[in-house]
């Protein structure tokens, strides 16, 4: 299902302790449900509330079949040119001016602790290790 998906929806917690959730394209790179690779602008506001608090959820839902998953973690901000290459796509230059190498682009490191998935009226926790 995550594959499949368009947008994600990320949260994070901001300097008063509220949730922030945004939309942001699918994850460029992934191993299992462990570890998700997205790109951002270095700018946002998301990745300064990341820096002071690296709590986050990922979320992933196809509306067709009303199904979803929440994955609990934490995020690290990779601004190491092997990260910023590994998830370089063709046509990112349209986020990105200068390129791989803009100060303005980073690479988002979710690591998930804890799932949460949602079909047919039914919950599954799942712990991830």
């Amino acid at each position: 299902m995550i594959d499949k998906q368009k947008i994600c929806f990320i949260s994070s917690v901001d300097a008063d302790g509220f949730p922030n959730t945004k939309a942001m394209l699918r994850p460029r790179k992934r191993n299992g449900i462990k570890e998700f690779y997205l790109s951002t602008n270095t700018s946002s506001i998301k990745v300064k509330s990341f820096r002071d608090n690296p709590k986050a959820c990922l979320y992933f839902c196809n509306r067709r079949f009303y199904r979803g998953v929440m994955l609990k973690g934490f995020v690290e901000i990779l601004e190491d040119q092997a990260s910023k290459d590994m998830i370089w796509q063709f046509g990112d230059t349209m986020y990105y001016k200068d390129g791989k190498t803009d100060p303005d682009y980073c690479v988002l490191k979710f690591t998930a602790i804890s799932a949460r998935y949602y079909s047919n009226f039914k919950s599954v926790d799942v712990e991830i290790r």
